[in-house]
Order: C-alpha cells, then structure tokens, then sequence
C-alpha cells in the first residue's frame, strides 16, 4: 500500500483550501482534484471523469458532487454498493472532511484542503464489527486479507483518547481503531503475515511511552478463519498470552497428541487443558464419564484416559451400546458358555471379561436397558462376571469409561437410568464442547485434517480459499469433528487443483452456499435443449490469474518487479498472490516446494 512518504507528498500536492480525494488503488495513491462546482464520476467506464480499472467497481459506480462549497456523493445504481464510513449510502450523502469512502475494494478519503480535519475517534463495539464485516467482505471478493491487532494497556499514564489519538497518527488513512472494554483494536486491512507483525510491532513502540506495558495479539484473515467474532477473540487471546512490549500471533495454536497408536488433534486452549485435566484423571481408578454430542470425539478422551493410565499396556475394549439389539447386548458384555442358547456352538468370552485388566469404553451408555443397567453395575461394584449359559462367578479387573449424548441426571429422573449406575460411573464428569463452540479451531483442524489427507494421497498441501474458509465457518457442524475431517477429506480427494473451493465440499455443506442463476438453455439442430455447462467463475479467474503470473515469471526469468509491471498487479499484491497460488518464486513453475 501507500507509504508514508507518499501520504506526506500527495497532502502537500493538493491546493490549499481545495476539495479533493485521496484515492488509495493496489500500492499506489493519488490525489483527485474536486470542481469548485460541479460533479466527477467514478467508474470503470472509459467515459467516466475519474477511471477506476478496478472488477469491483462498476462501470458508473458513484457521483461526487460539490455546489456551494460542500461535497456530497451518491450511488449510481452500483453493484457492490457505496460506504461513507462503513455505512450504506441511499440516495445522496454529504460528504466531511477525513470521511472514508469505500467503492468495492477500492478506498477513498475526501479532503478539504488545509482545513483540519475532525479528531478520528475509536470505534464502539457495534461499529467495529461493522467494519470488520466490511473488511472481511474485501477478503472474500479480493483474495486479500485483513488483520486484528489487539492492544492490551496495563498501565497508561494518559488517557485513553490520547492512546487513541497516537494510534491514529501512526496509521494508515483506511485503518481503524476500536476500543472493546479496556482492549484497543486496530483493523489492518491488506495486511498479514510480516507486513502485518512489523506494523504491530511499530504500534507497540508508539504506545509504549505513553501506556508502560503493553501486549500485543494479531489474528489474520483468511488465515485465522473468516469470522469476525472469532478473529477478534483469537487476537484479544493472542495479546492477553504475550509477554509485555511483545506482539504474539495467534495461531497456530495446534497441538498433535502422541497417544500410542492414536495421535489427536487440539487447537483449542480450552480442549488441551481438558485432555491435561484428563491425563490426571487417567492416574486415578475413578470411572470417567464423558458428555459430548455425537462425532465430538469421544473415544479419543476415553483412550486418552486409558493410555495414560497404569493400564495403557492392556486390552482398551469399546462397545457402542446403541448399536447392538436388546438381544444382544448381554451375551455382548457377559459372554456365554457353550449351548447357552441356538446356535452357541461355542463359549465365549464376554467383552468384560476381554477389558479384565485393561479399560471398558461404554459409549452412549444412556441406551442400555434396566434390566442390562443392573447387571452391570453388580459386575462393577462386585468386579465380578457370570457368563449366560453359566452359574459360576469369573473375576475380573475393570476400569470403566462411559460416554453418552445425554444428560444422564435427566434419564435418570425420567426412570430411564438407574440412579445407582448413574452414581458409579459419575464419579469423574468431562464435558466435551460442540465443534460449533469452538470457531478459533475450526480453520486449524481443517488445515491439520487436509494435510493428513494430502500425505495419504502422495499429493502436496492444498490451499483452503477465503470462500471455503466461509461455508466451513458458517456451518452448524452437527456432526462435530467427525464430519469435518469427513469435508475435508472429500474435497482433497475432489479437488483438482493446488486451490480448494465451495463447489470441491460435499453436497451438504455446498446447499448452504447461494446457488447461481440457471443458465439459458442452448437448442440443438433438432430443437432438443442441453443446458449450458458454466464452470466456478471464482475458480476460473483465479486459474487464469495463477496462469498469467506463471507466465510473466517465465517471461522476466524470475523477476517479480518486471513480472509484475507485465500483468499490470501492485508488487506488493503479486507477491501475496505468489503464496496463496503456492508458485515458486524463483521458477514461475508449479506449487511451491515441488
């Protein structure tokens, strides 16, 4: 983007006592005389008074007008719509100096000469978030990004408008600062990555003199996920783990859990200090029973439990007890002798009498009958077992770990589940929280899960674009982690190329996405229709545009200014797009690392 230099010359070069704009275009900023009277259009149009060659502006976008000394602009029917200040314009607005305008993904400032403008103030809450939509709008239609800084201040030795007021200084005209509780926030649009971290940490040396110490997160979209509540949660955790005069990046936070011959994946602050308080539980030979809905991992924490006990050398023994018929279920957990029943040709062992020594894993243990329920308990409290078929009483060393969807202390009021049993498996209580609970971890686990498929496959990592980030945010995942490893695993094995798009998703979470008009269907010589075949146009621009930077690498032999200049693409944008394409830099050829 501009520097700070150019901002410094473009204000020198605009008349005194003048209007005009400050247009901010890729890396570049101009200054946009304004008419004593009269009005300028904004367009992509060659007609238009001020071109703008811009996809997200159209071809007559906004009229900005001046009559009696004061400016106002007005939407042209424009398709992505004009903002003053993150606001919707309808109808004509007036415009004040230092008001921001926004044109698709183009920014503008309008300036009123030497005049000074009106003191920039934090934004609420409210109007954080708006502008975070806003930015995170940019994300999706430019391939771009956006960053969120968080500034936690322990000890400002001057209010906080002043903390505001340097922060503003120190900034870029389209950035902002917020203030939610004592946090300050900086929205850092077109930012990430070391460009993000060295304007972090710049912000940080200007507040230091005047706040003491101050710690610093930063969460990046799409990178960090394309919500904007979990972005600025993800930086506000980011600033509150730094040390002081620090700027911690969040993410990513992910950890891979050696559990013999299991390995778990945890992205989630709250879910590693539930498997560390699980790990203590493990030392213990209390039962352990574990709540989560269905797909949230629960035979992971249960195995957990068993590896990190004294038993882990032991059989670990599972059963699904919704699963098996009433039928079933006894002869399932008993065992039976020979003859016990048609077709019993031969005796066998029960599964708790197999899990003797070891850890019996009673998932969705709620759908046990009673009849079952009280056998069960009397081989738990006596840690003996009778086989059907049998009249001797085998001993057996069982550790228990059940699970269930259901709130068994409701089960049991319902006279569903015996009171006795709840009490004997109770004794250690884990909750594990829905993955729709958890937003900060669902772009790490897509990321750990696509990366494990792409290993199995012999293909290298693939990249998860800012509009899938979207529909895996936006999704209720009632199927928790199950089901997104299930997604993500179906689009590496769908998706042809090094980019994963909505359409390369199952069908599922693909009928959350907005479906595209039907096409016109095309008639045959003999009059039959055969609808058209359109394929993804996100998907087709950036295949053409990964295309056309390969080739100017060629071209340049390597040379990124020159390749850039050729296509006509900001230097700063055409290296960013160089990572998210995943082309080497110093061939032009193919996915980086290849």
């Amino acid at each position: 983007m501009d520097t700070e230099d150019s901002r410094k010359g473009a204000s020198r070069a605009a008349p005194a006592d003048r209007l005009y704009l400050l247009l901010f275009l890729g890396n570049t900023s101009t200054v946009v005389p304004l008419p004593r009277e009269g009005s300028v259009v904004i367009g992509r149009a060659a007609e238009s008074d001020l071109l703008v060659e811009d996809a997200s502006v159209s071809r007559q976008h906004a009229r900005v007008g001046v009559a009696a000394g004061e400016a106002f602009i007005a939407d042209l029917g424009s398709h992505n719509g004009v903002r003053v200040n993150g606001e919707r314009v309808q109808g004509t607005r007036p415009l004040d100096g230092g008001d921001v305008v926004t044109l698709g993904n183009v920014t503008l400032v309008f300036h009123q000469g030497e005049r000074p403008l009106p003191e920039r103030r934090a934004l609420e809450a409210e109007g954080l978030r708006a502008r975070l939509s806003e930015e995170l709008d940019r994300v999706r239609s430019s391939g771009l990004a956006v960053s969120v800084l968080a500034l936690e201040v322990e000890s400002a030795r001057v209010p906080q408008v002043e903390l505001v007021r340097a922060l503003y200084g120190a900034l870029r005209l389209m950035d902002a600062v917020g203030q939610v509780g004592g946090t300050l926030l900086v929205l850092l649009p077109d930012l990430s990555g070391e460009e993000a971290e060295a304007a972090a940490a710049h912000l940080v040396s200007v507040l230091t003199p005047l706040a003491g110490r101050v710690r610093a997160g930063l969460a990046s979209a799409p990178g960090d996920g394309m919500q904007g509540d979990a972005l600025l949660g993800a930086a506000k955790a980011a600033a509150l783990a730094a040390a002081p005069g620090e700027t911690r990046v969040s993410g990513p936070s992910m950890y891979r859990l050696a559990l013999g011959e299991r390995s778990v994946v945890v992205a989630d602050a709250a879910l590693m200090r539930l498997f560390e308080l699980l790990r203590r539980l493990a030392v213990s030979p209390l039962p352990v029973l574990i709540h989560g809905e269905t797909g949230v991992g629960k035979e992971n924490a249960a195995w957990a439990v068993h590896h990190w006990s004294s038993r882990a050398e032991k059989p670990f023994v599972p059963l699904n007890c919704a699963a098996l018929p009433e039928s079933l279920v006894e002869g399932e957990l008993f065992g039976h002798e020979r003859g016990a029943f048609s077709g019993a040709d031969r005796a066998r062992a029960g599964l708790l009498e197999r899990a003797s020594g070891g850890t019996l894993f009673l998932d969705e243990v709620a759908e046990l009958s009673l009849p079952i329920q009280a056998k069960l308990l009397r081989a738990l409290d006596q840690q003996v077992i009778t086989r059907l078929g049998d009249s001797r009483e085998r001993p057996v060393d069982l550790r228990v770990v059940a699970a269930t969807h259901r709130v068994l202390a409701d089960e049991v009021k319902a006279g569903r589940f015996r009171q006795d049993l709840f009490f004997r498996l109770s004794a250690a209580v884990v909750v594990l929280p829905p993955l729709r609970d958890r937003p900060r971890e669902l772009p790490l686990l897509a990321r750990a899960f696509m990366d494990d498929a792409c290993a199995r496959a012999g293909r290298p990592p693939l990249h998860l674009s800012a509009a899938t980030m979207e529909v895996l945010g936006a999704h209720p995942w009632p199927g928790n982690v199950r089901e997104l490893k299930h997604a993500v695993e179906y689009a590496v094995a769908t998706s042809p190329g090094p980019v994963v798009e909505p359409s390369h998703l199952p069908e599922s979470l693909r009928s959350k996405v907005d479906a595209p008009p039907e096409p016109e269907a095309a008639r045959t010589a003999g009059g039959a229709e055969t609808p058209m075949v359109f394929q993804n146009l996100a998907e087709e621009l950036r295949t053409l545009e990964r295309q056309r930077m390969q080739e100017a690498l060629e071209a340049t032999g390597g040379v990124q200014t020159r390749a850039a200049q050729l296509i006509g693409m900001p230097l700063r944008t055409f290296a960013f797009k160089l990572k998210q394409h995943r082309i080497a830099p110093s061939r032009g050829r193919g996915p980086a690392g290849e």
